[in-house]
């Protein structure tokens, strides 16, 4: 799989809530406040690899301020965490109107969900 031209490696997920999620800021990044995802890269040879951490809690409470379903703004969030790896930043409006273009145009590749039978 190939994400603005970087392959995709090893990314590992770990789903959490708020309080986990701000320890995880505190200690790794002084910062004293919640938020929807973490990206930590890690070396690799095979392409963009990462341990990724994200609250389920802020994705819920997003999803519910945007009026979206929860498994979207799941999506987008991935997606925003990946994104970052390639060196896409959103810490400008400039740039955080690229990062938003990109995650659009990712997530418009998704598949349709499988559905029971």
């Amino acid at each position: 799989m190939a994400v603005h031209g970087h392959t995709a490696g090893n990314l590992a997920f770990l789903f959490t809530n708020d309080e986990e999620m701000l320890r995880f800021n505190q200690q790794h990044l002084n910062h004293n406040y919640f938020t929807d995802i973490l990206t930590f890269p890690t070396p690799s040879a095979i392409g963009l690899s990462a341990d990724i951490v994200i609250s389920i809690d802020r994705v819920r409470d997003n999803a519910k301020t945007l009026g979206i379903k929860p498994i979207d703004e799941t999506h987008r969030v991935i997606a925003h965490g990946v994104l970052h790896l390639t060196g896409l930043k959103d810490d400008t409006p400039e740039a955080e109107s690229s990062m938003r273009q990109a995650e659009e145009s990712w997530l418009s590749k998704r598949q349709p969900p499988l559905t029971k039978h």
